[in-house]
């Protein structure tokens, strides 16, 4: 296990090499300057890439990224927050924290819904209550975020004005409730459709038949021979989903005013702000490696079976 692990961690590292040089070779290869605007011109911008470096070549900028970031320095923000430490702009302002506070909500309430929905459709499989639990997460599937954030926002903070309208970093427990909902719908629905073929899928295996033949309780079969097996490709799932979630949080950032991570993703590349995407990149992608070991790490903790270094224990 332990070599496992160190085995990981060097590939990780390689791996967020790669990412940077292809999200930094990306980002250069669009045309333009983050420094043309209507009153700019050539001699203001040839100042500007000369201030912060982006007169030097290509291969001389990506080396001063990796040996900054190798020593912690995440570089300062063009546009945005010109002048800004773009590690204050992440980590310093809350809005990482709140991103992955909100992306944790969303992903605890699609692992405590989804799960037991999937259990419940597959266990009655054919009955009107697998029917109609098969309509309601296709239709969550189908339903955009932003509509459904939009839907809630009228519903209940408009016309009812049972919730807040305006969520700003969300200082109380009811600011929560609708962007956890908006953000967590697909993936609740995904994960009861995913858990219900699996376990379909468990439950007509022969050690089923075997345990039920035997007198196995149907609580004890399901709950400790059946969803164990049937867990494996919902965990599969759930690791790059944490990531996807923060990036993807962007739609109900928006619709709900909170001074996200994902937001200010999507704001850095329209602004060309290149060490803010550089940096939101590598921290996302760390996450999505972070969060694919852990999951390597619990397939052995649900099926001791599963070996994780290539060889039998």
């Amino acid at each position: 296990m332990v070599g496992y692990i160190i085995k990981r961690i060097v590939v990780s590292v390689m791996t967020l090499l790669l990412i940077m040089c292809i999200t930094f070779l990306l980002m250069n290869a669009i045309p333009g300057s983050p420094f043309l605007t209507e009153k700019s011109t050539p001699e203001m911008i040839k100042l500007a890439n000369e201030k912060y470096g982006l007169d030097q070549p290509l291969h001389i900028q990506l080396f001063n990224y990796i040996k900054n970031y190798i020593q912690g320095d995440l570089g300062t923000s063009l546009k945005m927050q010109e002048g800004t430490s773009v590690s204050t702009i992440i980590f310093g302002q809350g809005k990482f924290e709140l991103s992955i506070k909100l992306g944790l909500y969303a992903l605890a309430l699609a692992v405590i819904v989804g799960i037991p929905l999937g259990c419940i459709a597959a266990y009655n499989r054919g009955k009107w209550i697998d029917g109609l639990l098969r309509v309601v997460t296709t239709v969550g599937v189908a339903i955009p975020t932003f509509v459904l954030a939009g839907l809630l926002l009228i519903t209940f903070a408009v016309n009812l004005r049972w919730l807040p309208t305006l969520s700003g970093s969300l200082p109380t427990f009811k600011s929560y409730i609708m962007p956890i909902i908006s953000l967590s719908s697909y993936y609740t629905c995904y994960v009861a459709k995913l858990t219900r073929t699996s376990m379909l899928d468990a439950i007509n295996q022969d050690y089923i038949r075997t345990a039920r033949a035997k007198g196995v309780k149907t609580r004890t079969l399901i709950l400790k021979h059946a969803l164990r097996n049937s867990l494996i490709p919902v965990i599969t799932y759930l690791g790059p989903v944490m990531a996807g979630i923060i990036t993807g949080s962007f739609v109900v950032e928006s619709t709900f005013a909170i001074p996200g991570l994902g937001r200010y993703f999507v704001q850095s590349v329209l602004n060309r702000d290149y060490p803010v995407i550089m940096a939101t990149t590598v921290v996302l992608s760390a996450l999505v490696i972070f969060m694919n070991l852990v999951v390597d790490i619990a397939y052995k903790i649900v099926d001791p079976r599963i070996t994780l270094t290539g060889k039998e224990d």
